[in-house]
């Protein structure tokens, strides 16, 4: 009996010091299942796409939804958060996404893989901004960037095995059978996730217009009018943000072809994986106790240190000829997800209590819109020669970093 006691006490200090409640439990069970099964189908959807007699052009504007969904989804689920609850929008959000796996499967075309896209490639980005807000209202200031460590940590785990998982239903099935059997996995797990959030999560109240109380206006729904509403620094952490993005996509698709073509020991497909485990490995290990550091003191350290890294990583990489040095590049890759979560929790702390989630999408929305040109204009770098790339990047990189050090400002959690 003391043994069953002592194990309870043990496991209460623990979900206590992780911010695990029973709805941010639920949030990544569902982060868990929904996301295993996108990253199942989602990661080959070009395969199927060719095998249904898709071309280059049909998967090149698959990529192009990806990013520009990306951007325009963040702003609606974050006003949607806000107008109905937190709790009714990420439902709401999942039957969407259900849908679209759905048609995937009734219906093997590539045009029906790309109207489905719409409803479920960017599930991650319209159900953020009301998971960051369902972490704000459940936990303490002082375990809400732990919370967003925690879900950016459990995010890695279907990134990690999604796709393994999918090239096995590939494998036994063939790409056109096994990629539509990795979409009814999706589906299944969709529908689990969503008998879990109704059972874990507990139900909110949305902000309603109150004439007599004026802190609590409604949700606003033009992001022009709720753009006025973001403070100086919420504007100066997202100007930086941008630069830092820019210097992050401007070498994003061509790091692959870096280690794998360009380098003097140029590495092999199963050393660049490798190398991707080994960044994603140390991302993982530094979450939670950075989020323990910063939950216990001011955020804007660890995001200078963040932003950094981000710039660190062109630089290196260009030095980087053999594998040794790549292992070295690719660790500070991980290393940029020091304060990842941070900056997140930062997002929040600095967004006005009305509409946090709004706000949240708001910053997402224009900084991916103004980052998705970074990608093309890379290209055109690297045209120019891989090296003009690289040192552009980083510099768009110490620029951001700069900028943010001196200029940027803070939230104390003490």
């Amino acid at each position: 009996m003391d043994t069953l006691k002592s194990v309870k006490s043990h496991a209460s200090r623990l979900t206590g010091f992780l911010g695990l409640r029973r709805s941010t439990s639920g949030v990544l069970a569902m982060v868990v299942l929904v996301g295993m099964g996108e990253r199942m189908a989602e990661r080959f959807l070009p395969i199927y796409m060719l095998a249904l007699g898709g071309g280059a052009l049909a998967i090149g504007l698959l990529q192009a939804m990806d990013n520009f969904l990306s951007a325009l989804y963040s702003f609606p689920g974050g006003y949607l958060s806000d107008k109905i609850g937190t709790k009714k929008s990420l439902i709401l959000f999942n039957l969407v996404a259900m849908c679209g796996f759905a048609l995937v499967i009734i219906v093997p075309t590539w045009q029906a893989v790309l109207v489905g896209a719409v409803l479920f490639i960017s599930w991650s980005a319209i159900s953020l901004p009301a998971t960051m807000s369902l972490i704000y209202k459940v936990l303490p200031q002082n375990k809400r960037t732990m919370g967003v460590s925690m879900h950016s940590l459990v995010r890695r785990i279907p990134m990690a095995l999604g796709p393994v998982v999918g090239g096995v239903f590939i494998g036994i099935w063939g790409e056109r059978d096994g990629v539509r059997l990795a979409f009814a996995a999706a589906l299944f797990m969709a529908t689990v996730a969503l008998f879990m959030q109704q059972r874990m999560i507990e139900a909110d109240t949305a902000p309603v217009a109150n004439p007599a109380n004026p802190e609590k206006p409604a949700p606003e729904k033009n992001p022009l009018k709720l753009f006025k509403l973001m403070n100086p620094s919420m504007k100066g952490l997202l100007v930086t943000d941008i630069l830092v993005r820019f210097c992050e996509q401007i070498p994003y698709a061509f790091v692959v072809i870096w280690c794998m073509k360009t380098i003097a020991e140029p590495v092999t497909a199963l050393q660049f994986g490798a190398l991707t485990t080994i960044e994603m490995t140390t991302a993982v290990l530094v979450y939670i106790p950075v989020a323990y550091l910063a939950d216990r003191s001011t955020k804007k350290p660890f995001v200078v240190v963040t932003f950094f890294f981000f710039s660190l990583f062109p630089l290196v990489l260009l030095f980087s000829q053999s594998l040794q040095w790549l292992i070295l590049a690719f660790i500070l890759r991980g290393l940029k997800e020091f304060g990842e979560p941070t900056r997140k929790a930062l997002i929040m702390d600095l967004s006005p209590d009305s509409c946090k989630a709004g706000m949240f999408g708001l910053y997402y929305l224009i900084r991916d819109v103004f980052v998705s040109v970074a990608a093309l204009g890379g290209a055109f770098l690297w045209q120019i020669s891989p090296e003009t790339n690289l040192v552009t990047a980083f510099v768009f990189g110490v620029i951001g970093t700069m900028g943010f050090w001196i200029f940027g400002r803070d939230v104390s959690t003490v």
